[in-house]
């Protein structure tokens, strides 16, 4: 079966491809390298998972997170399409049979971390896949600038030196004009083709104030949010491990909503745990730093809240597009203040003493950016998408969506 509708329809329940998913897919068949910006929720993984199914070998897709690739390979299995992951989750046993499995043609697609790739004891299993397409997932991490670089990234110059022939399509949610050409320098693409979808999340309201008393206003929304038995939950994202336990004691404690934190610093069944409670609704509200979020695809989060600010533009609309995926309208609210800036600029330097000067430079005029959009008196989706490159007569205006500069409508 070659037809992407056909396969569409087939195995995911839809009736139409969103621009440009059908033009990607069409375009990896054909043979080009791909890059893909596509906003959070868009549905990235279609554009890799179709031509997957479409073509007679193996799609080597490169995922960043051991979760991310769990909630995948189960999706797909549910469709009847065959998936697999290698990561250290498994036992030595498992890997080898997946490894045949992969080897005598029976899967279709197989999830990877980057540092797994092509390392002296996998190589000749790699030299023995007959691969037809290479998806790199959250394709941003390979900017060697970028906040959330990932080395490993730097490995798929690996893969296209050993399968030259064989297409890339590079997918993301956030990347510049700067970033789409650092990606497809890192990862070593030709004459790639580059698709954009429009950025605009017209049922997320952007509401940005000062902080003053943080607690009282981030409880007023959830009582506003959640009051009269309303469904859908919550996301809170704040800066340090400190502040997500303090402000979750004081959701426990002084409102009739519960939480529960999230952060790097738990251990790993606590997070599991914890994630899977709010997936399933037992927990309406998490509280989180942004070691929560990559992968999210929870389609009923009514709120996000940044109690301290982003770095940057690009990760700010990564974790509001968390919101609202399933169309609803639904709420990002962000909470600034100086003394937060002048945190982040103190770590920004700290994290990046024994670095080129170049990479500290680059994040501060990121988040110089990300002041800017908290302080100046203009449309938050017109800063938002014109940071993108992206140009409309018509932001808060007709949409039915809004700011809080323009009127939250």
């Amino acid at each position: 079966m070659t037809n992407p509708q056909q396969i569409l329809k087939q195995y995911f329940s839809y009736d139409s491809f969103k621009y440009p998913q059908q033009e990607m897919i069409e375009s990896v068949l054909s043979g080009n390298d791909v890059v893909g910006v596509l906003p959070t929720g868009f549905g990235k993984s279609l554009c890799y998972q179709i031509p997957a199914i479409a073509f007679n070998g193996i799609t080597l897709v490169i995922s960043p997170l051991i979760s991310l690739m769990k909630d995948q390979t189960d999706s797909l299995k549910s469709k009847g399409i065959k998936a697999e992951f290698l990561n250290s989750t498994l036992t030595l046993k498992k890997q080898r049979e997946i490894e045949n499995d992969c080897l005598n043609g029976n899967v279709k697609l197989l999830y990877l971390a980057p540092e797994r790739l092509i390392n002296e004891d996998r190589k000749s299993f790699f030299e023995r896949l007959n691969v037809s397409l290479i998806a790199p997932d959250e394709a941003h991490l390979a900017n060697v600038w970028g906040k959330n670089f990932r080395p490993g990234y730097r490995k798929l110059s690996l893969l296209r030196n050993l399968y030259p022939e064989v297409p890339i399509m590079a997918v993301t949610a956030t990347a510049t004009e700067e970033i789409i050409d650092d990606i497809c320098e890192q990862l070593l693409l030709i004459k790639p083709k580059i698709f954009r979808a429009s950025f605009d999340r017209p049922n997320i309201s952007i509401e940005v104030t000062q902080k003053g008393y943080a607690e009282g206003k981030i409880r007023d929304l959830l009582n506003e949010t959640f009051d009269y038995g309303q469904q859908g939950s919550a996301i809170i994202y704040c800066y340090s491990r400190k502040d997500c336990s303090d402000l979750s004691y004081f959701i426990n404690n002084m409102t009739d909503h519960e939480s529960a934190f999230y952060h790097a610093g738990m251990k790993k069944k606590e997070r599991i745990e914890t994630q899977e409670k709010f997936f399933s609704g037992e927990i309406k509200i998490i509280i989180a730093t942004i070691a929560f979020g990559m992968g999210i695809d929870k389609p009923d989060v009514r709120l996000v809240v940044h109690h301290t600010m982003s770095k940057s533009i690009e990760g700010y609309y990564q974790e509001i597009g968390r919101a609202g995926r399933d169309g609803l309208p639904s709420r990002a609210v962000l909470l600034y203040s100086y003394h937060d800036i002048g945190k982040i600029e103190f770590l920004i330097k700290k994290t990046n003493q024994n670095s080129p000067w170049e990479k500290t430079q680059e994040e501060l005029d990121r988040l110089e950016k990300m002041v800017e959009f908290c302080t100046r008196i203009q449309c938050r989706r017109e800063m938002i998408l014109n940071h993108f490159g992206e140009n409309s007569s018509d932001y808060c205006g007709d949409n039915g969506s809004g700011c809080d500069v323009c009127g939250i409508k």
